[in-house]
């Protein structure tokens, strides 16, 4: 059974590692010679897929910092406090740096006798035929271009700075979200001195981040404060799944607004989906076809536009209240936050997903 991977980024490499584990020839093609490090970068996991990654994929133990509480606040209410989460001192989800896991799983599969690293070249019609599954994680590539350009998309038109500040140490296992009126600003934890800094500001307009971070920082005695890193936002959902044996995979199947930090969680989601379906027909004595590509999509599309759509409704609830100019929606939302039974459901889907 032989699969390849279009796309060398942290989805392609999470995902090859997690077939190699199955005892799957790997195939991946890249036209990268180098991976782009981005310093700022950090991905938050939930507790069950950091339990499934370090379990099926790889332990990245060494490399996470576990978050414990996290405290939601919105500037309408004059910074009062909305929501509080936490669960008896256990981790509600944990920080690890983007580039260091891109590092450490690229080194790993190059140890690997049943993964392989291509160049980006190829014809379409000669790898369908020579792979039994294609899973497309590049959305700039000829095949995306092609077969899965029909999206529901978005544009937030906002810009997220990313950035790191250096600080005195303090026990650190609080995150903070804060809803501005210019947009979310979040402080996650990475360290008892690091904490990554996502501002989500709306407009193209240049901004100061650092005068800002100061302004809304409460917890932090800041030392240094990186470069910022910025990205245009937008969401998007693709309307169909798979060609044949070509599925697309990552954020090609789904982008979302980053201020719930759930983006690489989907990915796992899905990651994890694709392993029992391929993990299924294996111990079956089946080959792999194009029929998990038709499985996959109709386990997981409707959860992930769900989920997709309960993120932007997240964005959206706090930028109608912008427009408002009023605190009735944040009133009601601290008053909601109050009730234990509603308050747990919130921890169980940002850590599970929606179920169907």
């Amino acid at each position: 059974m032989n699969v390849c991977i279009l796309g060398s980024g942290l989805t392609g490499l999470t995902l090859a590692k997690t077939l190699v584990n199955l005892g799957i020839c790997v195939d991946i093609f890249s036209s990268k010679s180098k991976f782009k490090k981005d310093i700022n970068r950090t991905l938050g996991i939930s507790k069950v897929n950091l339990e499934f990654f370090n379990k099926e994929i790889l332990n990245i133990e060494k490399f996470i910092w576990d978050v414990k509480k996290i405290e939601i606040f919105s500037e309408n209410l004059n910074n009062q406090k909305l929501l509080n989460f936490e669960n008896n001192n256990n981790p509600l989800f944990s920080m690890i740096r983007n580039d260091e896991l891109i590092k450490f799983l690229y080194s790993k599969l190059k140890k690997e006798k049943l993964c392989n690293f291509k160049k980006n070249q190829f014809q379409i019609d000669k790898i369908r035929k020579k792979y039994n599954l294609i899973f497309n994680c590049d959305y700039l590539n000829l095949i995306s271009k092609k077969f899965f350009f029909k999206q529901i998309k978005k544009n937030y038109r906002s810009v997220a700075y990313i950035s790191i500040i250096k600080h005195v140490k303090i026990q650190n296992n609080k995150a903070v979200q804060i809803f501005t009126k210019k947009g979310p600003l979040a402080f996650l934890p990475m360290s008892e001195t690091e904490t990554s800094i996502v501002y989500s500001v709306k407009g193209l307009e240049k901004i100061d981040l650092k005068d800002l971070i100061n302004k809304y920082n409460i917890n932090y005695k800041i030392k240094n404060i990186s470069n910022p890193s910025k990205m245009k936002l937008n969401s998007s959902n693709l309307r169909t799944y798979y060609y044949k044996n070509i599925l697309a995979f990552g954020d090609l199947l789904h982008k979302v607004h980053p201020l719930a930090g759930q983006g690489f969680n989907m990915i796992l989601r899905d990651i994890k989906e694709i392993k029992n379906l391929i993990k299924l027909k294996k111990d079956n004595g089946l080959d792999l076809d194009s029929s998990i590509c038709i499985e996959f999509e109709n386990k997981m599309k409707n959860k992930n536009y769900l989920f997709s759509n309960g993120i932007d409704f997240v964005y959206e609830f706090f930028n109608f209240e912008n427009k408002l100019n009023n605190d009735l929606l944040s009133k009601s939302l601290k008053y909601l936050g109050k009730n234990k039974n509603i308050n747990k459901i919130f921890i169980k889907i940002a850590d599970n997903g929606i179920g169907l």
